[in-house]
């Protein structure tokens, strides 16, 4: 079982201050493409009521030329706190898309500087960031100029192994006004291969006065607390280690405020967290919800008998009868090998 220092307890036992918003978690979830809509972060939210939750990230080009804000930007007007996060690389664009992001209910803004995905970097945005500190501090300045709620960024430790600049390029994002800067503990090229660095977290802790958030292999309760003590950083983004598993944040959250692990879902209650998240999709999107939610079924079968076939029937469902009608089948399953186990 995990073990607290009483110097992490005490930390732990204070308010996540991010500039003027005050947040009761020490635990985030991190943005990702493709997942944190509405409806995975309502099921996240529901483990870790006070969590600050990520959209997917926004082009702010998009933005300025469209004139309109996109589905994976809406947010809930109940969902607190919230952050809107956004990518791009011309400093101006992305302070016209923040305002824009406010005025839907943003709490903070986030500006993604460390995604390694190349359609991304190609253009100057993400990770590639790292190599251009000039403008990514031009990027903070003129978000916190055009908007009142806090700037935070995200990014990794650096290019590559030959390239690591993060504690100069995080100091150059405090003095621009960033309130908080969350290190992805990888470098651009190593994507999400390999360990990650958490000294690097621990070194620009050492160097900054705002909150450095830890990320990268944060896959349970255990790692968390590991990455809090080596690192002395503030808070933990879970981000991989939700893909399928909603419960994380709130696990995670529950033992750093009581020092008490919860018992883990079990394969039925994960199923029907399935299914939930299954039905949210068509009901919030439509057939494209029901055709996204296949990598969400897959992600969450595993661990027991029968579940390598019932991922393969998943990963091809066309509706969303169809998927909770193969779930139903393997929930009555497991609900009659459990009973004939006692």
């Amino acid at each position: 079982m995990p073990v607290l220092s009483p110097e992490l307890q005490k930390k732990l036992a204070t308010p996540l201050k991010i500039g003027q918003v005050t947040v009761k978690s020490r635990v985030l979830q991190s943005p990702l493409s493709g997942v944190t809509d509405l409806v995975f972060r309502r099921l996240v939210r529901r483990y870790a009521p006070d969590s600050m939750m990520y959209t997917e990230m926004v082009q702010a080009s998009s933005l300025h030329y469209l004139r309109e804000v996109p589905k994976i930007m809406e947010v809930d007007p109940n969902e607190r706190p919230i952050s809107i996060q956004l990518f791009d690389c011309r400093p101006d664009f992305l302070a016209e898309a923040a305002v824009m992001a406010v005025a839907e209910g943003a709490d903070t803004i986030d500006i993604n500087m460390g995604c390694p995905v190349n359609k991304i970097t190609k253009n100057g945005g993400g990770s590639s960031l790292l190599r251009d500190p000039k403008t990514a501090e031009a990027i903070v300045r003129a978000v916190v100029k055009a908007v009142s709620v806090p700037v935070t960024v995200k990014t990794r430790i650096g290019w590559s192994d030959q390239e690591i600049n993060i504690l100069d390029f995080a100091k150059g994002m405090e003095d621009a006004g960033a309130a908080m800067i969350t290190i992805h503990g990888r470098t651009r090229d190593q994507g999400y291969h390999g360990s990650a660095k958490w000294e690097w977290i621990r070194r620009v802790k050492e160097v900054l006065s705002i909150p450095v958030i830890g990320n990268g292999d944060i896959f349970s309760v255990e790692m968390a607390v590991r990455c809090l003590e080596e690192t002395g950083a503030d808070g933990v983004m879970c981000s991989r280690g939700t893909l399928g598993y909603p419960f994380l944040v709130g696990e995670i959250d529950h033992f750093l405020k009581t020092g008490e692990e919860l018992s883990a879902p079990t394969p039925i209650e994960r199923l029907e967290c399935a299914k939930e998240h299954l039905r949210g999709l068509w009901e919030y999107k439509g057939d494209r919800g029901v055709q996204q939610a296949r990598k969400h079924l897959t992600w969450y079968v595993k661990g027991f008998y029968g579940a390598g076939e019932l991922r393969d029937q998943l990963a091809r469902v066309e509706s969303v009868a169809q998927g909770c009608e193969l779930i139903d089948r393997a929930i009555a399953q497991g609900i009659k090998h459990e009973s004939q186990r006692s």
